[in-house]
């Protein structure tokens, strides 16, 4: 790639007079690392997203993916908070600057990522809870119904019914936790969305800058490899050029041998 190939093309000294800023490359790499993170948690949890909306009474699965949607949310403030550090930084070289404009549009694309997987979820959940209450009031219209049953299914109903309402309890408390999640997502994506925003408009003004020192990168690569060759050329036309010199050399000093034989021996 040609960001790879700058650091092999030159020394990069900006105007400051430096070649390589310690707390630079440190926060660069930082946020390097963090958004990997990201990317590899977004996976982990679509995984478990859809194992989730397969079996929504998961307790353990929801509750993983409880956990890792609060970690990414607060990953993603985190390295929004970076990145603001890192575009503080002044008087940059054209590898630096490449590097700048990198970490913002890779944790765009990751923060993108994440909320994505926040909406599914936030679509998932009020699916489970908009579900689960219709399995409630179903219960409760067949219950409102048994008053014209006969007395025999009225009394089968009746010891039946004393164990149940822990159920219904158990229920309740679970749409309750599940609405309450709901708010949680619907918090984070408001929340994010804001930081979205401010990491578009940063890539977005860094856009043109990026497509400019790529190309320069590459023109200075592929210049650089052209002169390479050409420095080739000229050395192997140069050894020719000395080759031939001698041969010439060589033969004169044959027929110069034969010259002066013929007259001293004629």
């Amino acid at each position: 790639m040609a960001y790879d190939r700058l650091s092999n093309l030159e020394a990069g000294q900006g105007p400051s007079g430096y070649t390589d800023d310690p707390a630079f490359r440190d926060l660069q790499n930082e946020l390097k690392n963090k958004v990997l993170s990201l990317l590899s948690s977004n996976r982990q949890l679509t995984s478990n997203i859809n194992a989730l909306a397969k079996k929504p009474d998961n307790a353990r699965v929801r509750e993983r993916v409880h956990n890792a949607m609060e970690k990414s949310r607060e990953s993603c403030k985190d390295i929004g908070e970076g990145i603001k550090k890192l575009m503080a930084f002044e008087d940059l070289t054209k590898q630096q600057k490449y590097e700048q404009a990198k970490v913002s549009s890779d944790f765009q694309t990751a923060l993108e990522d994440f909320q994505n997987i926040q909406r599914m979820a936030l679509e998932q959940e009020r699916a489970s809870v908009s579900a689960a209450r219709a399995a409630q009031d179903l219960g409760y219209d067949q219950e409102g119904s048994s008053d014209s049953a006969p007395l025999e299914q009225l009394q089968r109903q009746e010891v039946s019914q004393l164990a149940p309402q822990e159920d219904v309890d158990f229920q309740e408390n679970a749409i309750i936790e599940r609405e309450e999640e709901i708010r949680n997502i619907e918090q984070g994506v408001g929340d994010l969305n804001v930081l979205f925003r401010k990491v578009a408009q940063i890539v977005n003004e860094q856009g043109e800058d990026l497509d400019t020192i790529g190309a320069n990168i590459d023109n200075t690569y592929n210049d650089t490899r052209q002169a390479d060759i050409e420095t080739r050329q000229a050395a192997r036309y140069q050894k020719a050029a000395r080759s031939k010199s001698l041969c010439l050399l060589l033969i004169l000093g044959i027929i110069l041998t034969i010259v002066l034989l013929a007259i001293f021996l004629g």
